[in-house]
């Protein structure tokens, strides 16, 4: 079953009744012991996903200016409640919305600032072309055909750094490398087919991790953990195998040399992707394309210090352990240093209008004479320290409708579902 969630609009509420089925799926799963740091990874990009999404829509609008109302009914598409409105003026920083008052409608556009960091990020792209291409080029060397599908490959392309027009881009541009190819004759059957075997390319990171040195995988976990240490041990023992050694070569699904090939496959996908994770869901949609085995999930977790499952908001998300230090990555792609100032501009933004909308609240109540000095104190300290008071954060709490409530969940679960960011 492929479900796409990156396609247009029209194709996600045709799969909107897939997902509950998907979550139910996938809800009883185990994950791995709570790591603190790396759950926190994970929460951070909650409204980051929800406002890129917006400034894709507000880019591809006429003048690059969408009416609210267009906005709201986008709203609706993801699933969101609320008014866009409200949204987009919690991101001054972000989102310029203005009254015309010719039609006595808001309009909104991206400020200053967000367009010098879109306009900064093309150039990124641009410089990054070539290792777009190499990226690509890894993915079909370590399929078993050499080649992807691009429909499903659309499912994956933001967790890589493909932009929406890849396939003009990097194929088009690349035709030494790579060509479009359809053997079914349907529509969606299209492929990318790799034309040229590249052996500079035939390394993973694991190998250039351990350099001249015996190739094998690293630990991330404390030394306290014995049972799971021992076990890596063991399994570490035996021979590495390189992601992009051809699968139909390997013994049979179940033995050590194929169990370390799929590790090592499974580690190679994650080394390549951004933030060095991805959903459980869309990487079982590869399964036959890489030679991953049927059961991938318990694979995963039988081996917690080389990956690390969670299931934040009911969506289990593999974590490549090795690539953050605590909650933060430690090399960042050039297309993450900028997507990192988007979410560092849209905090600024949410924190200007906190602090503006507690003021005029903290003058409203004083003017009733009902703000007592230790609330006042408190609330002040809240807001000096970062603390985020707005309605938005009070929304991922336990109560119903927060983030945590089954059915929000289910209404996010769209938006998460995406590694991209």
């Amino acid at each position: 079953m492929v479900f796409r969630l990156l396609g247009p609009s029209s194709v996600i509420h045709r799969h909107t009744k897939s997902i509950p089925l998907l979550i139910r799926r996938f809800s009883s799963l185990p994950s791995t012991r709570k790591d603190p740091d790396l759950e926190s990874a994970l929460t951070r990009n909650k409204r980051w996903i929800i406002n890129s999404r917006l400034k894709n829509i507000i880019l591809r609008c006429p003048n690059q200016t969408a009416p609210v109302k267009f906005l709201q009914k986008k709203f609706k598409s993801l699933d969101l409640q609320g008014k866009a409105l409200n949204w987009v003026k919690k991101y001054p920083c972000c989102f310029d919305v203005y009254l015309e008052e010719e039609d006595n409608e808001y309009y909104c556009r991206l400020t200053k600032p967000m367009m010098a960091l879109v306009e900064e990020e093309e150039v990124v792209k641009e410089a990054q072309e070539g290792v777009l291409a190499g990226r690509l080029a890894k993915l079909l060397m370590m399929s078993v055909d050499q080649r992807l599908n691009v429909v499903k490959l659309n499912e994956l392309k933001r967790s890589f750094g493909f932009g929406d027009d890849y396939v003009v881009r990097i194929v088009g541009k690349y035709g030494d490398l790579f060509r479009l190819v359809n053997y079914s004759g349907r529509k969606s059957s299209l492929e990318i087919e790799l034309l040229s075997w590249k052996p500079e390319l035939a390394v993973s990171a694991v190998e250039v991790k351990c350099g001249s040195e015996e190739v094998c995988f690293s630990c991330s976990l404390p030394t306290t953990w014995t049972n799971p240490w021992e076990r890596f041990l063991e399994f570490n023992a035996s021979p590495y195998v390189s992601p992009y050694q051809e699968g139909k070569d390997l013994v049979v699904e179940g033995e050590k040399e194929s169990e370390k090939r799929s590790v090592g496959l499974v580690h190679e996908l994650l080394s390549l992707t951004l933030w060095k994770k991805m959903s459980m869901v869309k990487l079982s949609h590869f399964k036959k394309e890489f030679g991953l085995p049927e059961r991938l999930n318990g694979m995963l977790l039988r081996h917690p210090g080389i990956f690390y499952v969670s299931n934040k908001y009911q969506v289990h998300t593999v974590v490549l352990r090795e690539g953050y230090d605590g909650s933060e990555l430690i090399q960042k792609d050039p297309l993450v240093v900028v997507k990192d100032k988007f979410g560092e501009l849209m905090q600024q933004g949410l924190y200007e209008y906190n602090r503006r909308r507690y003021l005029a609240n903290l003058e409203k109540k004083r003017e009733k004479g009902i703000e007592s000095v230790k609330s006042v104190v408190r609330k002040r300290d809240m807001i000096d320290h970062g603390d985020d008071v707005d309605d938005e954060q009070k929304n991922h709490g336990d109560r119903p409708g927060g983030m945590f409530d089954p059915e929000e969940r289910k209404r996010f679960y769209q938006i998460l579902f995406s590694d991209s960011q």
